[in-house]
């Protein structure tokens, strides 16, 4: 009983946190699926987005719960420089996983073309003319004409220009 009288304020402040945890997630949920109806984006997409964003919420939530048991700072930044130390090094070593993963995350939210449509990727040295088959969180899945699929890292969908061509399907006239 005595643990209950000495962290009231402390229980109090969890249980609001966590309550509001809940109610952030739920309502960054409902924003950002409607946002993927409204841009037609793919539900698989869609929830991967979700996940990174609930994996942000979850590490500010940590962070309060640190907070607000009282931990002492300086031992809350000794702990999370040598966390960030180690990530980044390993970052470092696989900065493009890193980069890619920003990518497909920043191409969820301002994707000029999405699954189905007929491209062009003005590559000089390895030109592409394909259809976005699946988009996923590292790669583009691509089918050229000859049918072969090909696997397109993200961030070169951001930093190399693309033209959006008519499907060669829809060049045909269909007649009876």
């Amino acid at each position: 009983m005595d643990y209950l009288n000495d962290f009231t304020k402390e229980l109090i402040a969890t249980g609001i946190l966590l309550i509001l945890v809940i109610l952030s997630r739920l309502i960054v949920s409902k924003l950002i699926r409607s946002f993927a109806k409204r841009s037609q984006t793919i539900e698989k997409r869609t929830r991967l987005v979700l996940k990174y964003i609930h994996l942000l919420m979850n590490i500010i939530a940590v962070i309060g719960l640190i907070i607000i048991w009282g931990v002492q700072t300086k031992d809350i930044f000794i702990v999370f420089s040598s966390i960030a130390t180690v990530v980044g090094v390993a970052m470092f070593a696989q900065w493009s996983i890193l980069s890619n993963i920003t990518s497909g995350i920043i191409l969820f939210f301002s994707f000029p073309y999405k699954i189905g449509d007929y491209i062009f990727i003005h590559d000089k040295d390895f030109p592409i003319e394909a259809e976005i088959e699946d988009i996923g969180a590292f790669h583009v899945y691509l089918k050229t004409p000859k049918g072969e699929i090909m696997v397109y890292p993200n961030n070169l969908m951001l930093q190399i220009g693309i033209t959006i061509l008519k499907h060669p399907d829809e060049e045909k006239e269909f007649t009876d």
